[in-house]
This record gives C-alpha cells, structure tokens and sequence, in this order.
C-alpha cells in the first residue's frame, strides 16, 4: 500500500485517539454535575463515543467528505458548572432530549439558526469562557494541594505543549494514568466498578429549570462553539458541508443518545482540521477515508471507555480533574480572544463573562443562562446608548448655530 494510501487511515486513527484522550476526562465531570452515577456518566461516555462514530461513517460515506463529529466539549464544561435541577439525573436526561431535537429543527427550519445567530458572538463566547474558567483553575489549585501527583501531569503537558502541542493533551492524559496507576498500587485500593460496557438508560423527564438552565445553554453553546467553527473549518480546506444533513444526523444522535447519558454531539471543530487537511493526504478526493477511519476508530475506543471511566472514578481527589483542565486552556483562550476581539463596547462581554464565571443559581436555573440574559441585556443597553450618542452627534453638526440672544 503507498504511503498516499496510508495516510488518510493513519490521521483518522490519530484524530480518534486525540478527540477522545484530549476532552472525555471533562465529559465524565459534566455528566456527574449534573446528577449522572458513576455509571450512569460511564454509559453516557459509552453512548457518546457511538453516536458520533456512527454519525462520521454514514456522512463520511454518503457525501465522500471528511466529515468528523465530536461531543460537545463546551457543552460538557457548561454542565459541570451547572446547578443541579429538581428532577435530578432523569431531568438533565430530558434536557438533553430537549437539545436534541432543537438542533433538529435547525436543520428544518432555517429561522431558528438565525434566531441563534442574532445572539452577540462577543456574548456567547464570553458565556463559554466564564463557564470554562473555573474548571481550568483546578489545576492549579490540585497542583498546590498535591504536587507530588499533579506535577508530573503538568510537566508532561508543558514539555508536550513546546515540543508537539497536538499531542500535550493526550500525553498529560497517559501521565495521568501512569499516575493513578500507582497511586491505586500503593494503597491497595481495587477498582471498584464495569469494566466492560454497560448501557445504563434513564427514562427523561421534562422540567422547566432544565430546560431554561441546561437545554437552551447547551443548544447554543453547541451551535456557537462547535458547529459554526466546525463549517468554517471545513471551508477553509475548500470542503463545503451538508449542512441541513449534519444538524439532522447530530440531532437525532443526540436524542437517540440521550436516555444513555450522552449529553451532544455535533460538528468537530479541532480535530476537524486533522481529517480534512493536508496531513489526511494529498488528494483531497480521499481525505473523507480519514473521517471513516476516525468513526471505526470510536467504536473500537468506546469498548474501553467504561474502564477509562471506571479508572477516573478511583482516581485520587484532584489529578483527573487537573487533566481536563488542562485540555480545556487552549478553548479558554479562544473564547477569551472571541469575546474581547470584536469592535465595539466590551461591557456586554465582560459583564456575561463575570455572571458566568459566578456560578450562581436563581431559581434552580444555573450562571449559564443567566449569563446570556444579563449580556443580551446590557448590550441591548449599550447599543441604544451608542444609537442615541451616534444621533444626537449627527442632529449637532448638521443644526444650525445658535443666534445671539436679543
């Protein structure tokens, strides 16, 4: 087999591997924010790892086209910042449902994509970095309380981050395992759960409070910070996607998925550029081999994730949640970078970022949403502020000048 032949499989497997290594410490952490078991949030990951697999090979397939899915990881960073609900796990399922079907009726009704889109970019990208903020603190508060275990993952990142920055998350993870590998060994602690995969389904329930503080944040979060990017990801290598196509795949995966603990899946914006860019090979007509192999590549992974999940779990306090901060710096800095970038006032931004990053709860609705209604708000402020000026400025230069008092 020639090399040019080798190379959209060989991406597809590494794009699965760092896809699922870089960000599904932070899925386990939403999932159990938010109400999931221990083994409710290993199914979720489980269920997760299927439906986008299983997304990549029929669209891959049908449109000859590298198109990679992903789970929300914004989507899992809001949750683990969210306030738990009235109805528990079974009202989060049914909040998942909830996004589910509307990223459905985007791909049918056009409308509801704008309505989303009318959001200020600076707003909902401040709202993704005040809900990231916290959890990419952990590390350094888990490097203070237990160096000895969380300064080898660090080191490993930053030695990575220099040398071979795609590989730093990945790398910080198999340190991390190395880590709690030992640490179990030493204390004689057993692993105390599934190892081989186990579906755990919940019947969803339908409760406003989820609804308004994890379904609508989820929704936009995921079309803001995954499926946009993700289509200009893929226009920029000159791949156009089928866009009512793919809404409709994620979304039925995300509902079908839902009563196992998936939370969303949706269009891959990172590992989106491994599969359709150069690295996939030089014929471009082949690089959609690259997304095939990453789906074949997610089934095989997700044999393994409840025992990954399972590791987590008996991990010590701190060390796991210092990876998935780790691997959530680089959103961070984006969201940050799209929030304060844009022309005009930064009040809406920042005011959305700080309300976000509060944590707080009114009504049993968490920060997330609230963050959005207070930066809508104040922009809506500042715009009319701005109109205002911009009028009475232009009525000034074109008035007459005064006369003199008789």
């Amino acid at each position: 087999m020639s090399t040019s032949r080798r190379t959209p499989v060989t991406t597809g497997l590494v794009t699965a591997l760092v896809g699922f290594t870089s960000s599904f410490a932070v899925v386990l952490a939403g999932l159990r924010a938010v109400g999931a078991s221990d083994t409710e949030a290993a199914s979720g990951l489980l269920v997760l790892c299927v439906t986008q697999a299983v997304g990549m090979i029929v669209l891959s397939w049908r449109y000859r086209l590298p198109i990679t899915l992903a789970w929300s990881t914004p989507g899992a960073a809001m949750l683990a910042g969210a306030a738990a609900t009235d109805g528990g796990w079974p009202a989060a399922v049914g909040a998942f449902v909830v996004t589910g079907l509307l990223v459905l009726a985007t791909a049918g009704w056009p409308a509801l994509g704008r309505l989303v889109a009318r959001i200020p970019q600076p707003v909902a990208h401040a709202m993704l970095a005040g809900v990231l903020l916290p959890l990419c603190v952990a590390p350094v508060r888990a490097l203070v309380t237990s160096p000895w275990l969380v300064a080898p993952v660090v080191l490993t990142w930053l030695v990575l981050l220099r040398r071979a920055p795609r590989w730093a998350v990945p790398a910080a993870f198999a340190m991390t395992m190395v880590v709690v590998g030992i640490w179990l060994a030493r204390h004689g602690d057993a692993l105390d759960g599934p190892l081989l995969p186990h579906l755990a389904l919940t019947a969803p329930t339908l409760e406003w409070q989820a609804v308004v503080g994890i379904a609508l944040p989820l929704y936009v979060v995921t079309m803001a910070a995954q499926n946009v990017p993700g289509v200009a990801v893929m226009a920029s290598y000159g791949f156009t996607v089928p866009w009512r196509a793919a809404m409709a795949t994620t979304g039925i995966g995300t509902v079908v998925g839902a009563p196992g603990g998936g939370h969303a899946i949706n269009l891959a914006a990172i590992t989106a550029a491994m599969t359709a860019g150069p690295e996939a090979g030089p014929e471009r007509e082949r690089r959609w081999i690259a997304a095939q192999t990453a789906g074949w590549a997610y089934l095989v992974i997700a044999l393994g994730s409840t025992a990954l999940a399972t590791v987590v779990v008996a991990a010590p306090a701190g060390v796991v949640e210092a990876v998935a901060g780790l691997a959530l710096i680089g959103t961070l800095g984006a969201a940050l970078h799209g929030a304060v970038t844009a022309e005009g006032p930064r009040e809406p931004a920042v005011v959305t970022f700080v309300v976000a990053a509060s944590g707080v709860a009114v009504a049993g609705i968490g920060a997330a949403f609230w963050a959005l209604v207070a930066g809508v708000v104040v922009h809506a402020v500042v715009v009319r502020r701005a109109s205002g000026a911009d009028a009475a400025d232009e009525d000034a230069a074109t008035s007459p000048s005064p006369t003199p008092g008789r």
